[in-house]
């Protein structure tokens, strides 16, 4: 990504939460109805975008297991997010710099990536889910969300990086979708 955008985020953080939603029931309301859909218990859980974290701090209370990562390229919004954090002794919850295009993970390193009202980076959240893992899309606004992607592309490019939708909805005026990395299987 561009300086340019880096710079755009550090200066919407600085009244990111009062500004928008982020937080609220509305906002968090299709990440909240994606998590009851029927699936494993993520262990390690990423957070593409996290902006301030509210997503990754739902997430962690959500899954208490697990270990919970979020990623944004503002170093601002990363900063805020952190101060969010509060007691976490066994250091579930952590934030980091860095670009959705290139994740600074190795690769099947999560059991669940999320994220909530962000452009797709197809091929790197797969790259970084673990066989059997999910993808959570969502975006609070529906198709008013301005980086919405469409259903029915959600289903072609997951498809085309190895991954099989498996459920999506309306919730409120949000949307949601899951699809899932296809497990490994040995031939006997």
């Amino acid at each position: 990504m561009s300086a340019g955008v880096e710079r755009f985020f550090d200066r919407a953080a600085l009244d990111w939460d009062s500004r928008t939603e982020t937080g609220t029931p509305t906002h968090l309301e299709p990440l909240a109805t994606a998590v009851l859909e029927e699936g494993p218990v993520p262990e390690r859980i990423l957070e593409v975008g996290c902006g301030t974290g509210e997503g990754a701090l739902f997430l962690a209370r959500e899954f208490p297991r697990a270990s919970v990562r979020g990623i944004d390229i503002s170093g601002e919004m990363i900063r805020r997010a952190t101060r969010k954090i509060g007691l976490d002794p066994d250091a579930r919850v952590a934030f980091r710099v860095g670009d959705a295009a290139t994740l600074p993970w190795p690769s099947e390193s999560f059991d669940l990536v999320a994220q909530i009202n962000m452009p797709v980076f197809f091929s790197e959240m797969s790259r970084v889910l673990r066989p059997g893992g999910r993808v959570i899309v969502t975006c609070s606004m529906g198709e008013q969300t301005p980086f919405f992607t469409p259903m029915r592309l959600l289903n072609r490019r997951f498809k085309k990086v190895g991954l099989e939708p498996e459920g999506s909805g309306r919730t409120g005026s949000g949307t949601w979708f899951i699809a899932r990395k296809q497990a490994v299987t040995h031939g006997g």
